[in-house]
């Protein structure tokens, strides 16, 4: 098979998981293959995904090969594949908008940001770079929040004619506004904003369906989470959590039997814990009634690896994506998008978008 290109914004740990993955299960086979949701999909596996391009605006990553840039701080994700050989590709210097909250200057240069003295690229020179380098997939790892720099790089996706594919929470596959600028360019997208393999917004949905089809009223539940990677620390800027809170509440409220008020649930980014580094902590609860009206809650914590817990989603919504362009297909893709993502065009229950995601990838 020939390889799927890909370029990405923004090479923090997401993108150092991803790219590890794709080389991790080079030398596998599908019977030693753990931790994927799809080993082959339309006859691409993992390891035929070639990133092609890169942007970033830390010196440390700027300039620098792919195979280096990803382990540069203040990337703090678990190293899995530490044999990564040189790409010949260079990070470049992207542009900045809103991609960097102000209050990251407040902490140490480990933790976060120390921003590239290089000229930002213009619109027209990403556009040229998207081109020259063959990608046809535009992967958007920006941090949370970055409403102006996400816009930016889709017009840059759709002026190069490449597909998008939108891992964080600015509702772009989910704007039909948007949607139908891509379909008018004959160019498919995904999102909006990962929903992780095994995650707290999955585990919350899987119990608030339990609940519900086990005649359980919901009546109050919370998702508190903390985490040590430069995510969280960027989401310490409150004002950049709207479209965070809202894509992970509507992704649980759209399983509930009914709509919770609001009041009665919470759900969002809670803290940031800097030794934790790239590991996540979940704290989850749920009250109900039972048979008779009588009380019953659940509480659970969930510790899972932030980055390699989306890479793996990430490396399907690429493939997916590829098979999207072979076949001619445009616009969103809304089966994919609402396995893989929290705020897709259309909530859908998991089994029905794993239904509708396998059929995509069969053709059926």
């Amino acid at each position: 098979m020939e390889k799927i290109k890909v370029a990405i914004i923004g090479m923090g740990n997401c993108a150092s998981s991803l790219i590890q993955g794709i080389h991790y299960y080079q030398n596998k086979d599908e019977n030693d293959a753990n931790g994927l949701i799809h080993w082959n999909i339309g006859g691409y596996l993992p390891s035929d995904i070639k990133v092609v391009a890169a942007f970033d605006i830390d010196k440390r990553k700027v300039g620098k090969d792919i195979s280096e840039a990803i382990f540069a701080k203040p990337n703090c994700t678990s190293i899995f594949c530490d044999q990564i050989p040189s790409y010949d590709v260079t990070v470049k210097m992207g542009s900045i908008l809103d991609g960097v909250s102000e209050h990251m200057s407040q902490y140490d240069q480990d933790e976060t940001f120390v921003l590239s003295e290089q000229n930002e690229m213009t619109k027209e020179e990403v556009v040229n770079l998207l081109v020259s380098s063959g990608a046809e997939i535009l992967v958007n790892y920006l941090p949370v929040g970055s409403e102006q720099a996400t816009r930016f790089y889709v017009e840059c996706a759709l002026e190069a004619n490449i597909a998008f594919i939108n891992n964080i929470p600015v509702f772009i596959a989910s704007d039909p506004e948007w949607i139908a600028r891509f379909e008018a360019k004959g160019l498919p997208i995904i999102g909006d904003d990962i929903k992780a393999q095994v995650g707290a917004t999955i585990v919350h949905r899987t119990l608030m369906d339990l609940f519900n089809k086990r005649g359980v009223g919901v009546e109050k539940t919370y998702q508190l989470n903390t985490g040590g990677n430069t995510d969280f620390l960027n989401m310490l800027d409150r004002t950049r959590l709207a479209s965070k809170k809202v894509s992970k509440t509507e992704a649980v409220q759209s399983v509930a039997s009914e709509p919770l008020d609001k009041q009665n649930i919470h759900v969002g980014p809670s803290d940031y814990v800097s030794w934790q580094n790239d590991n996540k902590v979940c704290f989850l609860r749920m009250e109900g009634k039972l048979f008779g009206d009588v009380d019953m809650n659940i509480e659970l914590r969930l510790s899972v690896e932030d980055s390699p817990n989306s890479a793996g989603v990430s490396a399907d919504a690429i493939r997916c994506i590829k098979l999207a362009l072979e076949r001619g297909i445009s616009g969103v893709l809304e089966g994919p998008s609402a396995y893989y993502c929290k705020h897709p065009l259309k909530q859908l229950t998991d089994d029905q978008a794993k239904k509708m995601t396998d059929d995509f990838i069969n053709n059926v």
